[in-house]
């Protein structure tokens, strides 16, 4: 018999649970704490299914009816009543969704996989460049041309890699939404087809080998902070990048063994390397683990000790002592290339020193050796020209060939 609203109403609850049918699969859960809920029983696919529409009585007798007539008619088009329901809930969701709760989704998921350095930078470019401008909008709002005026303000600072980096991240963010269902396209598809064209490559300016003692005599007398002196010198006698050694750990380091070995986490490449350390290295490491060997950190920032040194400070304490468009902490690298390729040293020893992969990409992927005690007697005379020279010695004695 069909349900009546007087028999729905006057309905008690039980010490279990009991149904209350009506027709065509459409029926009243009893509860025994007396709630009254409307269900759907069907079948689709072979399977018995269940659809749950509301609690009675907010949902009235007639109102179940027409929701099961609902479910029967898209049963007829075969389709599942609970996956629609489903959807559609998702949708809604996905319709309040801001690209601030995606953008913070999409970094908690990706960072434990990054280099630290690559998270930092994210973070900052999410918290400085995208959430302040599109954070509170909802993701399906989001318009391509939005994109592109956020991007070109970036280029307008002059900034042109952070713009490519935060077009790249906004493309990643978005085919993550998508990946996660929660929006229909990808608005940051293709913003590099607009981008603003690249300056001409400018190599990092260095000065030559006879200039150095100078440079490192101006480094001791100005007024610098010490760590950022000690620096200057570990750039000078490594060759390693700026961004590796400011955030180097301690635990890195065997002092004893004379040898850094960074991990592939913190490389460019993604692979492990290992940097012999001259013994003058060696002799400013143990001057610096007496100021902070205490810390995690070679070099912790001023503020706050658990993040490294600013990446701006060995290039501004290089401007301050005159060596703006003269020196930068990178053109350290270039003056070891230049200068140790002209004594005649193996190319592929100091390629591996500066931990470069090979042009070739095939010899590269087959090429694994490190020539480390090769390029720990390389990098050892190396810093023993460079006292040479500070004592005014003549260095044509220390140029060898491999």
């Amino acid at each position: 018999m069909p349900l009546t609203d007087s028999a729905i109403k006057t309905a008690k609850p039980k010490e279990k649970a009991y149904k209350l049918s009506d027709a065509h699969g459409l029926y009243l859960l009893i509860n025994p704490t007396g709630s009254k809920l409307w269900r759907i029983k069907y079948r689709f696919g072979g399977k018995q299914k269940g659809l749950a529409i509301g609690a009675y009585p907010t949902i009235s007798l007639a109102q179940a009816r027409q929701r099961r007539e609902e479910a029967r008619q898209q049963l007829a088009e075969g389709i599942d009543p609970s996956e629609q329901k489903k959807a559609a809930k998702q949708a809604r969701a996905a319709t309040g969704l801001t690209f601030e709760t995606l953008a913070r989704e999409w970094f908690a998921y990706n960072s434990p996989r990054w280099a630290d350095s690559t998270s930092y930078k994210a973070k900052l470019y999410l918290e400085n460049d995208l959430i302040p401008v599109i954070g509170a909008r909802p993701l399906k709002a989001i318009t391509r041309p939005e994109l592109v005026e956020l991007v070109r303000k970036v280029e307008a600072r002059g900034t042109l890699n952070a713009a490519g980096k935060i077009r790249q991240w906004l493309h990643q963010i978005f085919r993550y939404g998508l990946a996660r269902g929660v929006v229909d396209s990808n608005p940051a598809t293709d913003l590099d087809v607009i981008a603003a064209p690249a300056r001409a490559a400018r190599h990092h300016p260095h000065v030559n080998f006879a200039e150095l003692p100078e440079l490192l005599s101006k480094a001791d007398s100005a007024n610098i902070n010490i760590l950022t002196r000690c620096a200057i010198r570990l750039l000078t006698l490594t060759a390693v990048r700026p961004g590796e050694l400011r955030a180097a750990p301690w635990s890195e380091f065997d002092l004893d063994a004379a040898t850094w070995t960074i991990p592939a986490e913190r490389m460019k490449a993604r692979r492990p390397h290992i940097v012999p350390l001259p013994h003058q290295a060696v002799a400013i490491l143990r001057q610096l683990e007496e100021i902070t060997g205490s810390y995690s950190l070679l070099f912790p920032g001023q503020q706050k000790a658990d993040r490294p040194m600013s990446e701006n400070t060995i290039n501004k304490a290089l401007r301050l002592m005159g060596y703006k468009d003269r020196q930068t902490g990178h053109g350290f690298r270039h003056l070891l290339s230049t200068e140790l390729n002209g004594r005649g040293y193996n190319r592929d020893w100091i390629e591996r020193q500066l931990a470069h992969g090979d042009s070739d990409e095939i010899r590269d992927t087959y090429n694994h050796a490190n020539y480390l005690e090769q390029r720990r007697e390389m990098m050892q005379a190396w810093a023993d020209s460079i006292d040479a020279l500070c004592a005014g010695a003549n260095v044509v004695s220390i140029k060898r060939k491999a």
